[in-house]
């Protein structure tokens, strides 16, 4: 038990930690293919589009600095997701997850700063975030057993193993080309280090 409450608090640290400003590299390479993960082409989401108003907004001082704008993928076939599980996992998170994580995995505005309660809102999904910081296996249990404090609910028993999987490969759908890349080499598939011995 105590292992796993330190692995939590310490998953909970980087999460934290990893709100801040996050780039990822200029440098873009086709990713390799992923022996769970289908061939196919999906077309990206269209942003959601709300009503227009005439009514001017606040003052360019006034607004708060906005999330820069996330490349759309242009390379979703080489990276395998299964075009069923990216729509699967489409429907699910637009159900339960874009109230939080916003309609697009684009969070809300503001989502850098902690609010009253010390918390910070729920991040960005779509790549200008950390969550592509985090392996599938880490992904997963952070949606399975929420966070720790409460932030986000545990969705285990909520969701089936399959939609988890499913809103994970559509979260990786939305990430530009260069985060997916770099994610798949260096947090997916990272050598393990060698065992002296």
């Amino acid at each position: 038990m105590s292992i796993r409450f330190f692995l939590l608090i310490g998953m909970a640290v980087v999460f934290v930690a990893g709100c801040g400003e996050s780039k990822p590299p200029a440098e873009t390479s086709a990713p390799p293919a992923t022996s769970s993960e289908t061939p196919g082409t999906v077309a990206t989401p269209a942003p959601p589009s709300g009503p227009s108003t005439a009514e001017p907004g606040p003052s360019a001082a006034e607004q708060p600095p906005a999330t820069p704008k996330v490349e759309e993928p242009r390379n979703l076939a080489a990276r395998k997701l299964a075009p069923e599980k990216i729509k699967r996992g489409e429907e699910v998170y637009r159900k339960n997850c874009a109230s939080c994580h916003g309609p697009n995995g684009e969070a809300t505005p503001g989502w850098r700063t902690p609010g009253p309660d010390g918390r910070y809102p729920p991040p960005p999904l779509d790549g200008s975030a950390h969550a592509w910081h985090h392996s599938t296996e880490t992904l997963e249990q952070m949606i399975r057993e929420g966070s720790p404090g409460g932030g986000m609910p545990a969705w285990d028993g909520k969701l089936t193993n399959q939609q988890i999987d499913d809103v994970i490969v559509w979260i990786k759908s939305l990430w530009p080309d260069e985060v997916y890349d770099i994610w798949y080499k260096e947090i997916e598939n990272k050598p393990l280090p060698k065992q002296q011995g």
